[in-house]
């Protein structure tokens, strides 16, 4: 197994210029795709994900022009329609992708066939394929019932339906059906339960009013598409910096000393885990704010303070303070974190494993877990990453105490292929 050895570091220090946003860039891309007009995108994330997205969509027929030595790309939009009628999508472990080009195939017409990794088969979908099959969608369970692969097939699907969808799995189901509705002419989704990780939902609100739709709301309980909808390109977009992945590096300046800043992502941004600076401020970090950076040093006395946090709103980010947690007094305990059950991996298992591989003492239950670190780190330790990004460059933070080995590094190309690098240049 291919790895990496992180030696010890001392002091973490320095400015970082933050990659694209997956989700933000993922959302762009299609929605850009679908309207009608041409948009440029600026500052696209260059890593996994968003190659599938743009794989798919190259595949799907829409001409995509990438703009020499730049992150812009072109996107000559195909005013609701996709020229290719029959194809078979592969998305590897891309949820940003598959969910919302699950609703957009099944709505617009079309025999499509898509598939991706085999933890992506273990992904659920189910609550998303019944809430279209609720519309008159037609879409088949290639393996397990409720999950991918999946076959879409052609129908006529009527404007103003009314569906439902589960909100305590994946707020993507409900950003999905939204994403897709102006395709059709607009309705109404109805979320059943509790919505969790609404930042998100707010995100695609924002982005699809963008591209000229306005959804009706009540709250989150209720969301209308008015009839006549449909996507207008703005011309002219751009991809804020990644506020999941600011989080490993503000984590570093508030254990490591800092200063740190991350330039791209900041008060005017509209990702929901711009609030993990909040949660750092609340162990103790000292934080700083501009519209669009972020600031991180460590606290007055040295080190962080444990906290009990509601992480509803910051499912990613929640990772980092988990490992953060080893650097402060007492048990953090992280609570309404069930959805990372169903990520790339169940990364409350997976952080259970891990973390105690390190010597921390962890408790953990369906939608929380509590970290309490041991007097020393243990040295040296092996951390697997589950073919999860978030899981190896969280981790990474653990060299501030001790030498640390990170198993299958390269697997951070799903986000921020460059990552180790960038580590290492703010700790060197």
């Amino acid at each position: 197994m291919e790895f990496l050895d992180l030696s010890v570091r001392d002091r973490a220090q320095g400015t970082v210029c933050l990659p694209g946003s997956k989700s933000i860039s993922n959302r762009i891309l299609l929605l850009a795709a679908l309207a009608s007009g041409d948009t440029l995108v600026r500052g696209v994330l260059a890593a996994d994900d968003t190659e599938r997205m743009l794989d798919a969509l190259t595949t799907l027929g829409v001409a995509l022009s990438p703009q020499s030595g730049t992150r812009d790309i072109l996107i000559h939009g195909v005013s609701g329609r996709f020229p290719v009628r029959r194809a078979d999508l592969f998305l590897g472990n891309a949820g940003t992708a598959f969910r919302p080009l699950t609703a957009a195939l099944a709505l617009t017409g079309g025999d499509y066939h898509l598939h991706g990794v085999p933890r992506m088969h273990e992904r659920p979908i189910g609550d998303l394929i019944d809430a279209l099959t609720a519309l008159g969608a037609r879409i088949d369970y290639l393996g397990q019932p409720g999950f991918p692969p999946l076959d879409i097939h052609p129908v006529d699907i009527a404007a103003g339906g009314t569906t439902r969808v589960n909100g305590n799995v994946s707020s993507q189901f409900l950003s999905a059906l939204l994403m897709a509705l102006p395709l059709v002419g607009g309705g109404t989704v109805e979320v059943i339960g509790e919505l969790i990780s609404r930042p998100y939902v707010d995100l695609t609100l924002n982005l699809i009013a963008r591209f000229g739709v306005t959804v009706v709301r009540d709250g989150y309980a209720r969301f209308t598409v008015p009839a006549g909808s449909r996507y207008v390109s703005p011309g002219e977009i751009h991809v804020e910096g990644d506020a999941s992945s600011a989080s490993y590096f503000l984590a570093a300046g508030a254990i490591g000393g800092g200063p740190v800043r991350v330039e791209g992502v900041g008060r005017d941004s509209i990702q929901g885990d711009v609030h993990f600076a909040a949660a750092l401020a609340q162990m103790g970090a000292q934080i700083e704010m501009g519209p669009d950076w972020i600031e991180a040093r460590a606290p007055a006395g040295g080190r962080l303070r444990a906290v009990t946090l509601d992480c509803n709103a910051i499912p990613d980010a929640a990772m980092t303070l988990a490992v953060a947690a080893l650097f402060a007094d007492g048990t953090t305990r992280l609570e309404q974190i069930a959805s990372w059950r169903v990520k790339e991996t169940d990364r409350i298992a997976a952080m259970v494993t891990e973390l105690t591989r390190l010597g921390a003492t962890v408790e953990s239950g369906d939608d929380f877990i509590a970290v309490t670190p041991p007097a020393r780190l243990t040295p040296q330790a092996a951390i697997d990453t589950y073919d999860d990004h978030r899981m190896a460059m969280c981790f990474s933070l653990a060299s501030f105490a001790v030498p640390v080995r990170i198993n299958d590094p390269r697997c951070v190309a799903k986000t921020f292929p460059d990552y180790f690098d960038v580590f290492a240049g703010l700790c060197a």
